[in-house]
């Protein structure tokens, strides 16, 4: 209990820090939970069982990507300059406040995101992609790649892996892409949840049109991971799959026998339709608004509690994104969740 205190009121100074340096600034963009209605069957053993667990997705735009490629052309430049957007960022984090976070794009882990977030008793893991983009821009920081951090007051880590994915190649039997994963089982910790256990993941898919294909062959290669590491227990993962609802790879995922829903399909009003959007920007080429990030939950063990919306078309103005409202060009997708009480707990490793 002493241990969480200490973190609570070390969120709250630096949340306070934050606020300070965008002083003059206008206030971050909030978003209020949307409860969602329990529609599990109690009759089967399917009753929602112990504390929420809070987790967040973002894809957190890489500093050198937005410095050098990206040209958001309504986008106030000193909004993009990662003095501002590194406190937006990070006051996001904390004003959510999380339990477990699944970020992309980060290319400022080493010197920014592990040593504040563990300052408030994270734990964080970094897998870097093999041939970043970001180390071809002037003035970059290192490799972007994705990132993982949870509560170690909540959690403890019993198992993970990091593969860069692998696809089957004709010539070769197999072949590296530049994509890469976190994929982790986390024990909870509380005794409320009666040693239950999560297996949570994280991944950035090949981006651009004309991919379809690779994100699919990746897909699979995800399913096979999580597949292995899950081993019956519950599942979320995250990511920034680059691909609409419509192709393959998000059928391989709806379609797999780990029974994974879409969660942000809950908003909808039938429970079955993706957000109009995930991302929203505007660059020389046009503006792009479409859904390419998700959670996948498992629906059999796992009830949503509640999901934070996605930014209305006048919260964000006609900026749309990045701004000095939100500091990235994808928008954080935050739930709550709880256990079925027919979930499985601490199986065997």
């Amino acid at each position: 209990m002493g241990q969480t205190k200490t973190r609570m009121a070390t969120n709250q100074l630096l949340l306070g820090q934050c606020r300070e340096a965008l002083k003059g600034h206008p206030p971050l963009l909030t978003r209020k939970f949307q409860k969602i209605q329990y529609t599990g069957n109690p009759s089967m053993g399917e009753n929602p069982q112990g504390p929420s667990i809070r987790i967040m997705q973002w894809n957190v735009l890489a500093d050198a990507l937005c410095q050098s490629r990206d040209d958001f052309i309504r986008s106030p430049p000193d909004s993009l300059l990662w003095q501002t957007r590194k406190f937006r960022s990070l006051e996001e984090i904390l004003t959510y406040d999380p339990d477990i976070i699944c970020l992309e794009e980060v290319d400022h882990y080493h010197d920014f995101y592990n040593p504040m977030l563990q300052s408030i008793g994270y734990q964080g893991t970094f897998k870097p992609k093999p041939d970043s983009p970001c180390v071809y821009c002037l003035d970059h920081n290192g490799p972007d790649g994705c990132a993982l951090f949870y509560k170690q007051d909540k959690f403890d880590m019993i198992d993970g892996i990091t593969p860069n994915l692998t696809i089957p190649d004709v010539t070769k039997g197999s072949r590296t892409t530049n994509q890469v994963a976190i994929i982790y089982t986390l024990r909870c910790r509380k005794k409320s949840f009666e040693g239950k256990s999560l297996v949570v993941g994280v991944t950035h898919l090949k981006a651009k049109n004309g991919w379809q294909e690779l994100r699919h062959a990746q897909g699979k290669i995800l399913l096979e991971h999580l597949n292995k590491q899950s081993r019956g227990r519950p599942i979320v993962f995250c990511g920034d799959f680059n691909a609409e609802s419509s192709e393959p790879v998000y059928s391989e995922f709806q379609n797999s026998n780990l029974n994974l829903k879409s969660t942000y399909q809950l908003l909808s009003e039938n429970g079955n339709t993706e957000p109009e959007y995930t991302t929203w920007k505007i660059r020389p080429s046009g503006e792009a608004k479409h859904t390419i990030d998700y959670i996948w939950h498992s629906e059999d063990q796992l009830t949503i509690d509640a999901l934070l919306p996605i930014p209305t078309d006048s919260q964000l103005g006609d900026e749309r994104a990045p701004s000095y409202i939100t500091s990235s060009d994808h928008f954080s997708l935050v739930f709550d969740l709880r256990f079925k009480s027919s979930a499985k707990g601490s199986a065997s490793l």
